[in-house]
């Protein structure tokens, strides 16, 4: 009587059929990842900026207090000058740099904060963001909650 199954000495490989398969696996696998992993790396990147527009709003806080108005308030530009109590490397981190910060718009009663796009990347079409007096996100591409 003869077994049926394979021989002594007979080398067990995978079929193309089966490495085929993995392959499209992989590559699905990659495609659901990759575009993650860029949002997740933008988010962090502009979480950068968004703490830097938090320093500059603690410091337009300061200057209402003292002044009863936020008209005159600048910022330092190349590390001194300005009337915002922020010092040379208050602004300054590995994404954004002082000069990627602006004030765009400024009343006695309201302003607007700038962010970004950041300089001190090499990523290209990064967003930029924008905030207000009252904590709320303007004319963003890129919202920091």
């Amino acid at each position: 009587m003869q077994k049926v199954g394979r021989r002594r000495g007979q080398k067990r490989a995978f079929t193309l059929v089966e490495l085929m398969i993995v392959v499209t696996i992989v590559a699905v696998l990659a495609l659901i990842a990759i575009p993650l992993y860029s949002a997740n790396t933008t988010a962090a990147i502009m979480a950068e900026g968004v703490a830097g527009a938090g320093v500059i709003r603690n410091a337009m806080r300061i200057y209402q207090a003292q002044n009863a108005s936020y008209s005159g308030a600048a910022l330092p530009s190349g590390g001194s000058g300005g009337t915002l109590q922020i010092g040379s490397t208050d602004l300054q981190g590995k994404y954004f740099a002082q000069t990627d910060y602006s004030l765009v718009t400024v009343t006695t009663s309201t302003y607007t904060i700038k962010a970004g796009p950041p300089s001190l990347t090499t990523r290209t079409g990064m967003p930029y963001y924008e905030i207000n007096q009252l904590g709320s996100e303007l004319g963003t591409y890129y919202t920091g909650q």
